[in-house]
């Protein structure tokens, strides 16, 4: 079937080189998720009276009021959270995006990751699900 050793042995050393990468390449995707699954984002209002934490799944784990907001309307803390959770959230997707280019380099898969997040993190304001 081969016209002779020499391709033989080129064919041999490709298919190494193609296995090698292809165990490299999964080896730094398993840190990569360990990585992401430790992230957190945070973020603070202008006047720190709202400090908000959220978890690699953008979640809220730790919200910290300042005082100085029963000084202010209900509604204006409730937009304070809601935006600082919003910051603290594109916070984690920086940090995705840095983890992701630092173990995967720039590949179409790093940006499937970091859009894959962006979607989840950050919604269209305008869409259905933004709305729920």
């Amino acid at each position: 079937m081969w016209a002779d050793d020499a391709a033989l042995d080129a064919a041999e050393r490709r298919l190494d080189e193609w296995e090698s990468s292809l165990a490299e390449r999964a080896e730094r995707a398993k840190t990569l998720s360990a990585t992401m699954r430790e992230l957190t984002g945070t973020a603070h209002n202008a006047d720190r009276t709202v400090d908000v934490t959220v978890d690699s799944a953008g979640l809220l784990i730790d919200l910290r009021l300042d005082e100085r907001v029963r000084q202010q309307s209900a509604v204006h803390t409730a937009r304070q959270i809601l935006e600082t959770t919003t910051a603290a959230r594109a916070d984690l997707l920086r940090q995705v995006s840095d983890a992701a280019t630092q173990s995967l380099g720039d590949d179409p898969s790093t940006q499937a990751i970091v859009d894959s997040y962006r979607s989840r993190l950050l919604p269209d304001q305008g869409s259905k699900d933004a709305r729920r």
